[in-house]
């Protein structure tokens, strides 16, 4: 089995590529959904965020907003939240790829592959990117989205352009969604033998 690791910063369009591989038959983890769940209605880590971030948890699980705000802005609340997050996704990365142990190639589609130290877990990166104007504009176009805000989760992430230096393989996504997929099949078709690399 192939690991490839994929991500991207905010608004390079990591989900748009994710599907696009699972649209051709490759199991991919999504850690954000990992998180969504964990954090959702009766998620396991609910009651452990709601310890440690008092008054941002509901019925409806984390209140990610509260919590963002909360933590985005103080680095040492951020590092706490973190080792309960991590912990818990990678225990559903790895029940996933005992799932799938059989598949030539699984995508693990992780945003803080870089920030949170998993380039080593994978056996191939790729990086999704496009241009900074073409980025800003899709992450402004988001409802509770502000520059400010933006500015903040940017200055957490690695530079785009240090990603993709760090990267196997760049899928670009500033053309059309078919220049995408394009791209995304001639990953495949390297990392599976059925094209030169």
């Amino acid at each position: 089995m192939i690991r490839l690791g994929l991500t991207g910063s905010i608004g390079m369009g990591k989900s748009t590529v994710a599907a696009m591989f699972a649209a051709e038959g490759v199991p991919v983890f999504d850690a954000d959904a990992a998180v969504h769940r964990l954090q959702g209605p009766d998620g396991a880590l609910v009651a452990q965020i709601e310890a440690q971030f008092p008054g941002t948890t509901g019925r409806k699980g984390v209140d990610r907003t509260a919590l963002s705000e909360r933590v985005l802005a103080e680095p040492e609340k951020l590092r706490r939240l973190e080792a309960l997050v991590h912990p818990a996704v990678a225990r559903e990365r790895e029940a996933f790829l005992a799932d799938h142990a059989g598949a030539p190639v699984v995508v693990l589609d992780i945003p803080l592959l870089f920030e949170a130290g998993g380039a080593a877990q994978v056996d191939k990166i790729a990086v999704v990117s496009a241009a900074e104007e073409v980025q800003r504009a899709r992450v402004l176009a988001r409802p509770g989205m502000s520059e400010e805000k933006l500015d903040r989760i940017l200055a957490r992430q690695l530079p785009d352009a240090e990603k993709r230096a760090r990267a196997d393989f760049v899928i670009p996504t500033g053309g059309s969604l078919e220049e995408t997929r394009q791209a995304v099949r001639r990953i495949l078709a390297c990392l599976t033998g059925g094209a030169d690399s």
